[in-house]
């Protein structure tokens, strides 16, 4: 998931660059979007783990 935001961030860049100004913005939207969604299912996955009393595989 942390993938499709980095290539949803890149494609917001080069968008920035060529001046498409909407595309990029609507594509940071997206990034941002989709790295907070990552971020709160990281959180929940924890949570869940740490009290399920199971051990981190690594």
């Amino acid at each position: 998931m942390i993938g499709w935001a980095l290539t949803f961030l890149i494609v917001a860049l080069v968008a920035a660059v060529f001046g498409f100004g909407g595309i990029a913005g609507t594509a940071v939207e997206i990034a941002k979007l989709i790295f907070f969604v990552a971020v709160v299912l990281f959180a929940i996955s924890a949570v869940v783990g740490l009290l399920r009393g199971r051990s981190p595989t690594v």
